[in-house]
């Protein structure tokens, strides 16, 4: 339950503010909120990664995206995702026009238009997400991508963590 609301918070989100979707599965009204029928149907018939391609690396902006979310909802519990998602447009105006126990699309404009007024409105929380920011600061990351760069040196990284650890 918790992963199909998170998948439904992170496509709103990046529709929000990247004007695209993260995946291009669909979002439906079902009793207990957004899920994504297809990922539902895998899960329940197996494995829902059995025999698949790997599929491609994510941008820098679908990570952040991804990353946003998780900060944001990732401590509320399936239940909690549940209960917001029902407060919200997009699931009450697709569950009206469900017949009970069936499912039905929720469209990715009202699911972009409700997360862009939100945004608009402040309703986040005291987490901002200003879009047009955003997007500047997100200019240009594909091709940052591309370069080579040298890993990070775990024990490098463990040292400087150490030092932060001590001066605080």
């Amino acid at each position: 339950m918790k992963l199909h609301k998170l998948l439904y918070f992170a496509q709103g989100h990046h529709l929000a503010t990247f004007g695209r979707p993260l995946f291009n599965d669909t979002i439906a009204a079902w009793d207990m909120g957004p899920v994504v029928p297809s990922l539902w149907k895998e899960e329940k018939d197996g494995d829902p990664w059995a025999g698949e391609a790997v599929p491609p690396p994510l941008g820098e902006a679908e990570l952040n995206t991804v990353g946003y979310v998780l900060s944001r909802y990732g401590n509320l519990s399936g239940k909690d995702l549940e209960d917001l998602s029902h407060s919200q447009t997009p699931w009450r105006d697709a569950n009206e026009r469900r017949m009970p126990g069936s499912s039905v699309r929720i469209e990715q404009d009202a699911i972009r238009d409700f997360f862009a007024a939100a945004d608009d409105a402040g309703d986040d929380d005291g987490i901002r997400l200003d879009s047009d920011d955003l997007r500047a600061w997100m200019a240009g990351a594909e091709e940052r991508r591309s370069i080579q760069r040298k890993p990070d040196d775990p024990e490098k990284l463990r040292a400087l963590l150490a030092a932060a650890r001590a001066r605080q």
